[in-house]
């Protein structure tokens, strides 16, 4: 018997994570950390649906830490298996692991100060950069279409999902045991790019499966094209270099970060924007750069030509540009006056560097703040974007006299029209049913309803802890 259980990313987006029993071994597809208010997202990142020590293998779709980042946290509770994931997965989990263990140890270290004053005793973080560096020895990393046994009777394929560097679609092609070897193929999407985006190959299609889990992020949405958010970005740097400003830019450091990097370069070569300086002062950012860099096999071929007509062969980088990742040199930017444009994490202006900078430019005119990607409720990036004229930085009130401005074309994430295609590749007499996940409830309810009017027999929306017997 084969069963199949929804443990995240279920009528939400975060924290994905979906076990599958089969042949007496536990497969984990992804681990991912849940976000949302406080309290409740560390009782539930601490606190597995499952005993760790049960699980014998891991399956790992991609690198961002809604997939990945409670894995330290499952080796820390006793996991001892291997982590599947591919090369660049892998390179990519080194950085991010260890700049979320940073995290966790930041945070309940301002947590626990704020229990001591109220005479309550302190809590351990979920995990530390040492967690992070304990999980890396249990990565095993596979190329794209190279097949693999995993377990008895389970073997591993992944093909390219175009989401981030590494980012794979998962196939399962299984041989139940218990049930006279009867054959079954599940393909997960973890999370699935555009078609047309800059760096990346489009995510592959399949057409082979018996089940089909299918994320929804924008499952009830459509994208801005890639040449309007460029042209944006043009007008906008433009703009603010005739005024003699800023552009200060908060940006998610894996993948967005990239891809604007990108997009200045070719807006230099064709000299449609001015030669100021370019910054970007993230840590991480920096090195997910390196990254990048390592893993051309993954670029599109736009890209690699572009990198091969280059005499430095590196399209995340120029003349122009320099990356920080001192800290002095971080803070002496707030003291410079020309035009100039930073990029900077958090991308939803939460934590790091880019606080500083907003906190030294959102009060000039002359300014201006660009935000790149989504912004969550109850972040400060949310409050700028929504227009609210004094928001809280570090504690201390400023007003929002910068010019604020969205750009929402560089999602790389497909929209709805992206997840039917995808979708409507299967063979319609063979899938017996779609799980839709990793999308809020209206969004994962309006791709399941798309999914049936293409004629397939059953698309549902699992809630947190649904079981289903394959």
């Amino acid at each position: 018997m084969i069963r199949l259980q929804f443990w995240g990313a279920d009528q939400t987006v975060t924290g994905s994570m979906h076990l599958l029993e089969v042949n007496g071994q536990k497969i984990l597809m992804d681990c991912g950390l849940f976000q949302g208010h406080r309290a409740d997202t560390y009782e539930r990142n601490l606190n597995f649906p499952f005993d760790p020590t049960d699980i014998d293998v891991v399956v790992l779709s991609h690198a961002h830490i809604d997939h990945s980042g409670n894995l330290p946290n499952l080796v820390k509770q006793g996991f001892q298996g291997s982590i599947w994931a591919t090369s660049a997965t892998r390179d990519l989990c080194g950085p991010m692991l260890l700049d979320s263990g940073h995290i966790q140890e930041s945070d309940v270290a301002y947590l626990n100060k704020k229990r001591a004053r109220k005479g309550e005793s302190p809590v351990p973080p979920l995990y530390t950069r040492q967690d992070a560096v304990s999980t890396l020895p249990h990565f095993v990393s596979i190329s794209y279409e190279r097949p693999i046994f995993i377990a008895p009777g389970v073997q591993l394929t992944f093909y390219d999902a175009g989401h981030i560097l590494g980012s794979a679609i998962v196939e399962l092609s299984i041989m139940d045991q218990a049930d006279g070897n009867r054959p079954l193929k599940i393909v997960f999407s973890g999370d699935l790019g555009r078609r047309n985006m800059t760096i990346l190959r489009p995510p592959t299609y399949r057409t082979v499966a018996d089940y089909v889990l299918t994320e929804s992020t924008y499952g009830n949405r459509l994208h801005e094209s890639l040449d309007s958010a460029e042209k944006m970005l043009e007008e906008t740097i433009n703009e603010t270099y005739q005024r003699r400003g800023k552009v200060i830019i908060p940006s998610f450091a894996v993948g967005r970060t990239q891809e604007l990097v990108y997009a200045l370069h070719r807006l230099i070569l064709a000299q449609r924007i001015p030669e100021i300086p370019f910054f970007v002062d993230s840590p991480l950012a920096v090195n997910v750069t390196e990254v990048f860099r390592l893993h051309p096999e993954d670029y599109n071929s736009e890209l690699n030509s572009f990198a091969a007509s280059l005499s430095n062969h590196d399209p995340f980088g120029f003349q122009r540009l320099r990356y920080i990742r001192n800290v002095e040199e971080s803070k002496s930017l707030n003291h410079r006056k020309e035009p100039m444009v930073i990029i900077s994490a958090s991308g939803m202006c939460e934590a790091g560097r880019i606080l500083h900078h907003l906190k030294n430019n959102v009060e000039d005119p002359d300014n201006c703040i660009l935000f790149v990607g989504y912004q969550a409720e109850n972040t400060l990036g949310r409050r700028l974007v929504d227009g609210e004229k004094k928001v809280r930085i570090f504690g201390e009130p400023y007003k929002v006299r910068a010019r604020v401005r969205k750009i929402d074309g560089y999602s790389a994430h497909a929209d709805r029209n992206g997840l039917i295609a995808w979708a409507g590749h299967f063979d319609r007499k063979q899938v017996r049913k779609f799980f839709v996940v990793h999308g809020e409830l209206e969004s994962a309810n309006a791709l399941a309803s798309g999914i049936r009017d293409l004629g397939f027999a059953e698309a549902i929306v699992p809630a947190r802890g649904d079981q289903f017997v394959l």
